[in-house]
């Protein structure tokens, strides 16, 4: 599988890095997820109190960002899910291969949200 960006066709425009934003592109692209969503937005916004730092925020609008960006890209959801199916495949060579191609369109759609 190719690690090439593919810009070319996206469900939705990429969203404003916002807890809304990010909510609302979500329930477009990948609405059975909203609830996930809004449980790991109460653990980092409580870690976030706790610990006195924006960190656990930041990491949440990262981390959603991310997922996304995977959601609203088809191509790059087609990898990411390709991958993700053969993690545990009983061949070794298959299932490193797999790790490697979902660690790279994890880094690119990564890098995408930080541009």
């Amino acid at each position: 599988m190719s690690t090439q960006a593919d810009h070319g066709h996206e469900l939705i425009p990429r969203p404003e890095p916002t807890p809304d934003a990010l909510r609302a592109a979500l329930a477009c692209v990948d609405p059975g997820r909203l609830e996930e969503m809004q449980a790991t937005k109460d653990e980092a916004f409580a870690k976030a109190v706790q610990w006195q730092s924006l960190s656990p925020v930041r990491s949440w609008v990262l981390i959603w960002a991310r997922d996304i960006e995977i959601a609203r890209r088809p191509s790059l959801s087609a990898r990411h899910a390709h991958a993700k199916s053969r993690l545990e495949h009983e061949d070794p060579v298959i299932a490193r291969e797999a790790l490697r191609e979902l660690s790279a369109v994890l880094d690119e759609a990564t890098k995408a949200v930080r541009e």
